[in-house]
């Protein structure tokens, strides 16, 4: 979605985009008693990730395991929680280039081939008035779009992607713009991965539809006047929609703006000596101080796991893994899952210059800028070093003396550049040539 949006900006011809929809969830077979899971219960594409640390570490069994691994994809879809694809699509609608209730509508529900359908006519509308994506994604609507990311719990990639897709419509936006905007909105939505409820939960209270008539109503954080591919503003396109209800008996997915999840967003920008660029976080008020372990491919983490060597207390520091070193910045949910599966998410911290999946949760920090391939001080921790990561001033700090920073620098830049893991072609140019992730790791 966001590659196709980017297309459409840098080419500005009349669009219309499509989610292909999200997935449903899956239903439990058997109980799970050690991870508080009964039968009956939804399973979904995250568990599964988490199931394998569970397993590796003996809490649950090779019945329950496969039961999760059987279930969690019951069909066709988008991972069905609030994680990258669902997060983007929620972007999509509210920036105003997908129609509304796009982002919400199951791939299998019969109004998404209702919706392919509906989207010729407004094309057909869109090439009549020459209503371009440039028209429509403006400053103003990347900001309602990056204040829905928080108010719905959204993926740390938007970050990412928002950049890169601002960069292509020639739009100013800074990765300190997503925290003054995270500042002033607060976390309501109660979805997966830290909340209760999946994609397909919200649209059956209303969709992003509801939520913005709601935030129109009772909020100045949207701004109703951006026009979107209906021909419509954003504020037009919602005059027939029900806002949402609270209440016993009401849906129970959003929380009203007078008793939120969190106050603020849950999306931080962090930096310190450690970050000197920055880094993206999912925080919740976690902070403290934390003891390295090092990886420099994720491979070599796994085996560490079932030997026991990830403790409570440590900092697990995935490297080489930004958009130069990997080359593109793979998404760490097998790490994060198989955490969090054997009871270590609430107690470890995981830090990479890679990046996350929406699906991942637990006290996670990503985006490190300058990553390691550059010689960013990532790459120059060693097991053992103590890290600390202040929630409130939004630090993240490497606590070592600056002689010891700069004789490992020395080291490092001694041994010379590191060569590319991609020898030629596309990748190649790519990761010569794509930008830190801290500026939406473009590459044009």
């Amino acid at each position: 979605m966001p590659g196709c949006l980017m297309a459409a900006l840098r080419h500005n011809r009349p669009t219309i985009l499509v989610y292909g929809g999200t997935i449903q969830a899956g239903i439990r077979h058997v109980d799970c008693p050690a991870l508080g899971y009964k039968k009956g219960d939804t399973v979904n594409i995250a568990d599964a990730f988490e199931s394998f640390g569970a397993y590796k570490t003996g809490q649950i069994s090779d019945e329950e395991r496969f039961d999760v691994v059987r279930h969690a994809c019951p069909g066709a879809g988008a991972c069905g929680g609030m994680y990258t694809a669902n997060t983007m699509s929620s972007v999509l609608e509210v920036l105003g280039m997908s129609l509304p209730y796009s982002a919400s509508i199951p791939a299998v529900y019969p109004e998404k081939a209702q919706e392919c359908f509906r989207a010729a006519k407004y094309m057909k509308n869109l090439l009549a008035k020459d209503i371009k994506p440039r028209d429509i994604v403006t400053r103003k609507a990347i900001e309602n779009a990056i204040t829905v990311v928080n108010i719905i719990g959204g993926s740390t990639n938007a970050v990412l992607h928002l950049l890169a897709i601002a960069r292509s419509g020639d739009i100013p936006l800074t990765v300190d713009d997503f925290q003054t905007i995270s500042d002033r909105t607060p976390y309501l939505a109660d979805l997966k991965p830290s909340g209760r409820f999946v994609m397909e939960d919200l649209h059956k209270a209303g969709g992003i539809p509801a939520l913005l008539k709601y935030l129109l109503n009772h909020t100045n954080l949207i701004d109703g006047s951006q026009l979107t591919v209906t021909g419509r503003t954003l504020a037009e396109n919602l005059e027939d929609v029900e806002e949402l209800k609270f209440g016993e008996g009401e849906q129970q997915v959003v929380m009203p703006i007078d008793r939120p999840i969190k106050p603020t967003g849950h999306l931080t920008i962090l930096r310190g000596n450690l970050a000197p660029g920055s880094a993206v976080a999912k925080l919740t008020g976690k902070e403290g101080l934390g003891t390295a372990k090092c990886f420099d491919a994720e491979a070599d983490f796994y085996p560490a796991l079932e030997r026991g060597e990830i403790k409570a207390g440590q900092v697990v520091i995935f490297r080489y893994q930004g958009p130069k070193g990997s080359p593109g910045m793979p998404e760490m949910l097998g790490p994060t899952g198989a955490i969090m599966g054997a009871g270590l998410g609430n107690s470890t911290c995981l830090i990479t210059d890679g990046r996350f999946s929406g699906a991942s949760r637990g006290f996670i920090i990503g985006h490190v800028t300058p990553e390691a391939h550059l010689g960013g001080p990532i790459a120059l921790v060693e097991d053992g070093d103590k890290i600390t990561v202040d929630a409130h001033k939004r630090t993240i700090d490497w606590q070592v003396s600056e002689e010891v920073q700069a004789a490992r620098q020395t080291a490092f830049a001694s041994r010379g550049p590191r060569p590319f893991t991609v020898k030629r072609g596309v990748l190649l140019r790519y990761a010569r040539d794509v930008a830190p992730a801290s500026e939406g790791a473009y590459c044009d």
